[in-house]
């Protein structure tokens, strides 16, 4: 089952010939997410072969126009293609007067429902299904644009039952149900079977979190603790911090130390200022704090792989 994370724009503000302003698509077992919809990203979603029909669950992370400026592009393109399903969408809650307004002055409608659904500025979840949660988290970047990050992680599945040793032990049918749900067995006669001798354990689910646009604040970790891939700006290098401080951004160092902070498993650096036609330069700082990080590129495929089910 694919947990497979595509970046569709490395870039920040400005975009440059090799990188398009932030985007990214979450593939969580056929569920398809977009993360961040800067000006282009319809064209990325076509380069990069996302089927974005699919897409219906969009997360904005805040109104700053290299986050959300591809939003009504996108949305105008579904509609010309005949989408008749929803469309949901995560934001502030000011982004439903710009799209609304923008659809006003084109007299456009777009022939299924756009559902959105205003952030607030607290740890909340904010979708759900059978598979999946999603919880938005407040960050720190400037005062007019509030930005929330993104934490999306697997439910825990159901245990597996060892058919051959429920057999054994005579588990009545009615019972499963509770030892997939982890509960011992008790016998007829009082003896305790634990559960992990009648079931498999589920693989360990699986979690990715973006964090963009925010200055370095070490409680941010709290939020992310423990998540197996973790994406953070790095809008600058470690000898503009100063500049990053000023512009409410983070450092390449500064990714690595949230990183280790929160006891993350792999770090994927982005959001990188025009400035620096190779980001490649900011790994050393990078990786001597957490050395499984990465510098994406637009294009860049990452996968957390579902690990086989344990006994015992």
């Amino acid at each position: 089952m694919k947990f497979e994370l595509t970046i569709l724009g490395a870039g920040s503000a400005v975009p440059t010939a090799r990188r398009n302003s932030s985007a990214q698509v979450l593939n969580i077992q056929e569920r398809y997410f977009l993360i961040d919809c800067a000006e282009a990203t319809q064209h990325q979603l076509r380069r990069f072969h996302i089927p974005y029909n699919k897409i219906g669950h969009i997360f904005i992370s805040h109104l700053h126009g290299d986050h959300f400026f591809g939003l009504i592009g996108l949305l105008s393109s579904l509609a010309l293609q005949g989408r008749k399903g929803e469309v949901h969408v995560y934001a502030d809650r000011r982004l439903q007067e710009i799209i609304e307004f923008q659809l006003k002055v084109m007299n456009s409608r777009l022939g299924f429902a756009l559902v959105f659904h205003h952030l607030s500025r607290e740890e909340e979840v904010v979708y759900e299904d059978k598979a999946v949660t999603v919880t938005s988290f407040p960050l720190s970047h400037r005062y007019d644009a509030p930005v929330c990050g993104f934490l999306f992680r697997e439910r825990e599945r159901e245990r597996t039952i060892r058919k051959d040793m429920a057999l054994a032990w005579d588990v009545p049918v009615a019972f499963m149900q509770h030892l997939k749900k982890g509960a011992d067995f008790v016998t007829p006669e009082g003896q305790v079977i634990a559960n992990d001798r009648l079931t498999i354990a589920a693989p360990p689910s699986r979690s990715y979190a973006y964090m963009t646009d925010t200055l370095f604040r070490e409680r941010f970790a709290a939020y992310v603790k423990g998540v197996d891939l973790l994406y953070h700006e790095a809008t600058y290098d470690r000898t503009l911090e100063q500049l990053a401080k000023e512009t409410y951004h983070s450092t390449a160092e500064q990714a690595a130390r949230m990183a280790l902070l929160a006891g993350a498993k792999k770090l994927l650096l982005g959001h990188f200022s025009a400035r620096y036609p190779d980001p490649s330069c900011m790994l050393p700082e990078a990786r001597a704090i957490f050395p499984d990080t990465f510098v994406c590129t637009d294009g860049d495929v990452f996968d957390i792989p579902a690990l086989k089910r344990k006994e015992g």
